[in-house]
């Protein structure tokens, strides 16, 4: 209430129970969550980067290569801090935050603590007017050249320079930044853990200049920052919600499934984040146990109404459907 006023009630995104269509006894293996798991995913992120600025040392023909895997594995920190927003790191909450934040979020100049509450907001409006993400998808379909623009954008550097340059600066004037690039920004790249992001990567330089390749935290590691990750979090966020009909009235299309190949895990999608209806659907389900989760939903008749794409090509077309 406000000034006498009651306030509406803003439309929450449609539910539904796990109940619905599952027996208690089916639905119980979605909820395993071994303590190792978690963790184990963030070694593994980190032990991809690390193999792969291995082998741009020593190979550096093999730098353009280790450039999108490295961005790709960047994205899997963004992912896997996404996973500590929901509890699913660990089921320990001092650990969850631990590494969600200082070996997930930190790195990537996220803040977990600021991520939460409107990650948390985007699933209980998702596709409404209330939700924090719709203006990611609402401009969608675009043209192929406004999206090849797009692209071009994340590639030269262009969007991580307003994301990490301008708009702080922009924050520091008291000034808000406009357009898709400012959104991702406040949402993702927060702000809020600059002195944060900056002392982890001065003591990243720090450590490679130690081993005497302090050139490497150039090409391996500000590069696909500045390039690839920008591109694979837009191809991330055009394939979750973008062009998906009846998203705002069903749960079941509250987001969009990707089936993903071998070199679009590697390449674009990694830790299962291409599942995203059945993360929508159930959002507290490990993201381990997503793809399990997928072939039982779709196994039901009311799972046949899931929006699913093979492949992230399909994506981009229906993506940059619209006439120029």
């Amino acid at each position: 209430m406000r000034g006498g006023a009651i306030l509406p009630c803003m439309p929450s995104a449609p539910r539904i129970s796990p109940s619905d269509i599952f027996t208690a006894e089916a639905w119980t293996p979605f909820q395993s969550r071994p303590a190792w798991k978690g963790p184990l995913l963030v070694v593994h992120c980190w032990g991809v980067i690390a193999l792969a600025i291995a082998a741009g040392v020593w190979q550096p023909i093999l730098i353009p290569v280790c450039v999108m895997v490295i961005g790709t594995r960047q994205l899997g920190l963004a992912i896997l801090m996404h996973e500590a927003a929901h509890g699913g790191l660990s089921r320990n909450l001092r650990l969850n935050g631990f590494l969600g934040h200082w070996l997930c979020a930190v790195p990537v100049g996220a803040s977990l603590d600021a991520y939460r509450p409107y990650h948390l907001a985007h699933h209980r409006f998702a596709q409404q007017p209330e939700d924090p993400d719709v203006m990611l998808s609402a401009p969608f379909p675009v043209s192929r050249a406004s999206l090849r623009r797009k692209m071009f954008r994340d590639l030269t550097g262009q969007t991580f320079f307003k994301q990490r340059v301008l708009l702080p600066l922009a924050a520091l004037r008291g000034r808000s930044g406009r357009g898709d690039e400012a959104h991702d920004y406040d949402a993702v790249v927060t702000g809020r853990s600059v002195a944060a992001f900056l002392i982890f990567n001065a003591g990243l330089l720090a450590m490679l200049s130690l081993l005497g390749v302090w050139w490497a935290f150039f090409a391996l590691w500000f590069l696909p920052m500045a390039t690839w990750f920008p591109l694979v979090t837009r191809l991330r966020n055009i394939a979750e919600h973008a062009c998906v009909e009846g998203s705002a009235d069903d749960a079941f299309r509250a987001a969009r499934t990707t089936r993903a190949s071998g070199w679009e895990r590697a390449f674009i999608a990694p830790y299962w984040v291409n599942f995203h209806a059945e993360h929508h659907l159930f959002m507290h389900v490990p993201c381990w146990n997503l793809p399990r989760l997928h072939r039982a939903i779709r196994a039901t008749e009311p799972g046949q109404r899931m929006e699913v794409a093979n492949g992230y090509i399909e994506v981009l077309r229906r993506a940059a459907s619209r006439s120029a």
